[in-house]
């Protein structure tokens, strides 16, 4: 905590000018500001305008003497605590020291002055000034930490209250929707609740992923995955994601782009997702039945995407906080739909690490608003891809694989070994690191669905110890974790996983890897 101190001031004051030259030769030193005067009303108005740290006053001057003057600036709130040291040329008597204390001085020096005296003297009140702003300005930082630090601990709660309000929302219909096909397995309307519950898992999945997706951007985890695409891919993608809501909503979505295609060298998955953001953010801000328009153009060398509405606007004074951590407008909450004031924090995030940048702005409260966000454009387009000719063989008829579960969590191994089930794969399941060694030598699995986080023998360690022994070389290895960031994710090779799963795992996911998995086995046996 540092804080740079300005110039120290000290006032001379003396009605001649070859004593002030003096002092001044004396007391010059870097850092310090000597002020002269040569009368009382002109020290006064010098006293006006300069904080001074120390007052070296001459007793005998005409018109004002040094007691007038010392007198004065302890009747004036400004400089009545200014020290002051008086330079007689005559004695001294104790009447007149005591006048000079009860004045305010804090010191006597008889002329002709010791040099050597005066300087270290005036080098006290010289650090005594400069020690006084130094504690001045560290108590304004302080305050100002501790408003920072009372702010962020306002926000922190209200993040968790909100936390908690948008995790049990989904968790209702869920928890209902078990009871309800617990009592009436059969029940006419089954088919609408799962579809409900189905809905509102995906609902509380998407939250977790933000709140991981903002913590791995905020540490720097994330890395994207660029590639030259166009930007009209990535707006198809963001409204294919956000229509359901858009739907649900009744707004009408207006597409503005231009007829020329737009490249970009961008992560396509996380650009999207910032649109899709801001599509959502319209969608859940906007009365029923409102107007969304998503326009795209090209402004020199960048492309410029606005998401604009006619909902129901952000105050001017919450402008430029709505791309803070865990920022909401207070308007809103009750059209918030599942918000937790943590979209916009990582749309900022992952825009600024494409080099680009974004801005909000609203004319108020309802009038809509509008998202303005500017990327680099690639100066060239890229080169057609080749196309190849399809395979005329036939595809191999997709076999039964034999799959091992390696989890710590029953409930979650036993839910995917009913996926297995479901799918048409073969099973088996285990509960710790050493025992999936072992199984894996007495089952032979064409795969291993291997969870990362096992007390013990973790996962990186069982695969380490698949990966060391000839028998396993084959074997495809899938990593499962609810952390949602696996080490070494971008070159799987390297841990020894072939894939990586984020929990939780959808079934139509689970079945396309597994399919991939069982045709590359089979054209593979077939070419043998």
């Amino acid at each position: 905590m540092t804080s740079e101190i300005g110039p120290v001031y000290f006032l001379l004051v003396d009605d001649l000018e070859e004593n002030l030259l003096s002092l001044e030769g004396l007391l010059r030193r870097d850092g310090l500001v000597l002020l002269k005067a040569r009368s009382g009303p002109e020290a006064l108005e010098l006293l006006l305008q300069y904080d001074v740290a120390l007052a070296i006053l001459d007793v005998q001057m005409p018109e004002m003497d040094g007691y007038e003057l010392a007198e004065l600036m302890r009747g004036t709130e400004r400089t009545r605590r200014t020290p002051i040291m008086f330079l007689t040329a005559g004695a001294a008597d104790r009447q007149r020291r005591f006048r000079g204390y009860e004045a305010g001085a804090v010191d006597f020096l008889n002329k002709p002055i010791e040099p050597d005296i005066l300087r270290s003297k005036a080098s006290v009140f010289f650090e005594l000034y400069q020690q006084r702003h130094q504690i001045a300005a560290q108590r304004d930082e302080l305050k100002s930490y501790a408003a920072a630090l009372m702010e962020a601990d306002r926000r922190k709660d209200e993040f968790l209250a909100t936390l908690a309000h948008e995790l049990r929302n989904p968790l209702a219909p869920i928890r209902n929707g078990l009871d309800i096909l617990r009592t009436s397995p059969t029940a006419s309307n089954a088919a609408e609740i799962r579809d409900i519950m189905d809905r509102q898992l995906s609902h509380l999945v998407r939250l977790v992923d933000d709140l991981l997706d903002v913590s791995r951007v905020s540490q720097g985890k994330i890395e994207l995955r660029k590639a030259r695409i166009a930007l009209s891919e990535v707006v198809k993608t963001a409204v294919d994601s956000s229509n359901p809501l858009i739907i649900a909503g009744r707004h009408e979505l207006k597409l503005d782009m231009p007829d020329a295609p737009v490249w970009l060298d961008a992560d396509l998955m996380r650009l999207s997702q910032v649109v899709s953001n801001l599509l959502n953010n319209s969608a859940k801000y906007t009365p029923e039945g409102g107007t969304i328009l998503l326009s795209t153009r090209l402004e020199g060398n960048e492309a410029v995407v606005t998401v604009s509405d006619n909902g129901v606007g952000i105050p001017s004074d919450m402008v430029p906080r709505v791309f803070d951590l865990f920022t909401q407008v207070r308007d809103n909450l009750d059209r918030s739909r599942g918000g937790l004031g943590i979209g916009l924090a990582l749309v900022k995030q992952l825009v600024e690490m494409h080099d680009g940048s974004i801005t909000a702005e609203s004319a108020g409260p309802g009038k809509g608003s509008a998202f303005r966000l500017r990327l680099p454009v690639m100066e060239f387009a890229p080169a057609a891809p080749d196309v190849t000719e399809p395979d005329s063989r036939q595809s191999p008829r997709k076999a039964a694989l034999k799959v091992l579960i390696v989890d710590d969590n029953v409930d979650v191994a036993q839910t995917i070994g009913w996926m297995m089930e479901t799918i048409g794969h073969d099973y088996r399941m285990v509960h710790e690191g050493k025992l999936a060694v072992q199984t894996a030598h007495e089952y032979r699995p064409d795969a291993i669905l291997l969870d990362i986080g096992m007390p013990g023998m973790d996962g990186y360690a069982v695969c380490r110890a698949l990966r060391e022994q000839p028998l396993f070389d084959d074997t495809v290895i899938i990593a499962q974790t609810g952390w949602g960031q696996i080490q070494a994710s971008a070159a799987p090779g390297e841990s020894g996983f072939n894939h990586h799963l984020v929990k939780p795992v959808a079934m139509d996911r689970l079945e396309e890897l597994l399919a991939d998995i069982a045709s590359a086995r089979g054209k593979s046996r077939a070419a043998n």
